[in-house]
This record gives C-alpha cells, sequence and structure tokens, in this order.
C-alpha cells in the first residue's frame, strides 16, 4: 500500500484466497484492505497514539440516516457526554478532496452537529472547527489533542 502524509504503523495483516485483510483494532476484526480503509486505518491510529483519545470515543462505519438514505460515516470521536465531537471523512489517496467532498461531510454534520470536521485522503488532511453562528467552518492546522 502507498505510504501516507501520517506516521507509520504497524498493522496486522494477512491473506485469503482473495484479498489482503487488514485487522481494526477498533472492530476487533479482518476487513478487505481497500485503499480508503488503508487510510481510515492510518487516521485511526494517529487520532489514538498521537492525539490520545480514547478507542472507547471512537466510532467507524456508523450508520446515520440523510433523507431517508442510509450513510456511513467513516470515523466519529465522541466527547465525555457522548456526543459527535470529531467527524472525519476518509478517500482513497487517488482521489482528490474537492468541495463535493466537503459538501459530504457537511450533509453528514446536519444530522451529528460535531464541533471538528476532517478530510483526508491520506496525503491531505483539512481540518476545520464549525461556526454554527455563521454557518460555515475555520481551517485550522491541526486538531486539539484530546482533554
Amino acid at each position: 500500500m502507498q505510504k501516507l502524509n501520517l506516521p507509520s504503523y504497524h498493522f496486522k495483516l494477512k491473506s485469503n484466497e482473495k484479498h489482503t485483510l487488514i485487522f481494526d483494532n477498533l472492530r476487533k476484526k479482518y476487513l478487505v484492505l481497500t485503499p480508503e480503509e488503508w487510510v481510515r486505518q492510518h487516521f485511526v491510529r494517529f487520532l489514538v497514539d498521537e492525539k490520545k483519545y480514547p478507542t472507547t470515543l471512537i466510532a467507524i462505519e456508523k450508520q446515520l440516516k440523510i433523507n431517508n438514505l442510509t450513510k456511513r460515516t467513516d470515523i466519529i470521536v465522541f466527547n465525555k457526554k457522548g456526543n459527535p465531537d470529531i467527524l472525519v471523512e476518509c478517500k482513497a489517496p487517488n482521489v482528490k478532496i474537492t468541495q463535493a467532498t466537503f459538501d459530504q461531510i457537511a450533509r453528514y454534520n446536519l444530522q451529528l452537529n460535531a464541533n471538528y470536521l476532517i478530510v483526508t485522503n491520506g496525503l491531505q488532511h483539512y481540518f476545520c472547527k464549525m461556526d454554527v453562528k455563521n454557518e460555515t467552518y475555520i481551517f485550522l492546522e491541526d486538531i486539539p489533542d484530546y482533554q
């Protein structure tokens, strides 16, 4: 898999007849290693190892309903009260981050009301803080460490 613009981590990998699989420590199971999953697994480790967010506050591929359509968020980090704090949208490294990507995460956040939004393809990362009053987001250099 491609080297990402994130720290290197050791992952448990294995192969079956058709695919390479990666072990997801949060979901406690092996998943097909797609380029997007590679980014998602790295970003979860970044949140846990570098930013010190507890794994118990992180959900991966959580379902939500938008206009009667079932969607899945890539990563949600909850605060201590159980409310969404950070919403992360992961794309494969070859997927360019566009306005459509921001529109997607903004639609999800209409339901979730997270304080921070992150869009990443593993190579580029965009960190935003929601400005609810002005209905916009403020771009940041990084997200805060877990408090």
